[in-house]
């Protein structure tokens, strides 16, 4: 049987455990640097106006098949609840390498539990940020914005696309100088390197000019060639003379 002491020192390691682990997250949570926070409070009012009478719409519509719009209209109620519960929780904010999205809605059936959801978009996969408002979203003054990807082959459906923020060109305004930084620092670094390349590759070239320098020898040769050169000029000079004397001699002859 474990005495008293041995529980009461398990249970003092599982509460340091426990605060050690909180700690790290908290430092983790910390750490993360937000640039800029979007809001949707704001909205919330003209978010569900609009959400409800899209619901309405399609309602009315259905109501001529199968009686499934009246269904829909009782439904109401509690289609608003989740709207007002969805845009509540709702978080969006930009940190110095993505774009961060958290929401935690309840299910169809809010008795059922919640659903969670966080995306988080790097920033260096960003190709644009796209506020679009429709002719219905107009009427309540409701934005949507879109997040493009970069690369041609992906789907439109891999686009983070999120309704009714408040002040989406300032987010979008936010999010594109970020990115711009993020690629000027990288054209720079590249930019540093392919000019170390020309420096790198002209030292070792110094370096050879430097160890080529004529040794004592070599200057001994280059001295013995110079001589040998003087000597052939001056035998060149000396035969020159004694065929114009000999010229001169026989021309005196024959007068």
């Amino acid at each position: 049987m474990r005495t008293t002491e041995e529980v009461v020192d398990v249970g003092q390691l599982e509460k340091s455990l426990l605060e050690a682990g909180a700690q790290e997250e908290s430092e983790a949570k910390d750490d993360e640097t937000i640039l800029y926070t979007a809001s949707f409070g704001e909205m919330e009012e003209n978010f569900v106006k609009h959400q409800t009478a899209q619901w309405v719409l399609y309602s009315l519509l259905l109501i001529l098949a199968w009686g499934i719009g009246l269904l829909m209209l009782l439904y109401l109620p509690v289609r608003r609840y989740i709207l007002r519960k969805d845009i509540r929780s709702r978080k969006l904010f930009l940190t110095p390498n993505a774009i961060v999205y958290k929401v935690t809605r309840p299910v169809p059936f809010p008795c059922f539990g919640v659903l969670k959801k966080e995306k988080h978009v790097l920033l260096r996969s960003v190709a644009d940020v796209v506020v679009e408002q429709g002719y219905l979203q107009s009427l309540f003054g409701v934005y949507s914005l879109r997040i493009e990807n970069v690369g041609v082959r992906r789907p439109a459906s891999d686009d983070v696309k999120i309704h009714g923020i408040a002040n989406p060109n300032a987010f979008r305004k936010a999010v594109m100088l970020r990115v711009s930084s993020m690629r000027n620092e990288i054209a720079s670094r590249q930019v540093s390197t392919i000019e170390d390349v020309p420096h790198l590759m002209m030292s070792p070239s110094k370096s050879l000019r430097h160890d080529s320098t004529p040794s004592g020898d070599l200057l001994l040769l280059q001295k013995l060639e110079e001589v040998g050169s003087s000597v052939k000029v001056l035998m060149f000079a000396t035969e020159n003379t004694d065929i114009s004397r000999g010229a001169t001699i026989s021309n005196n002859r024959i007068h």
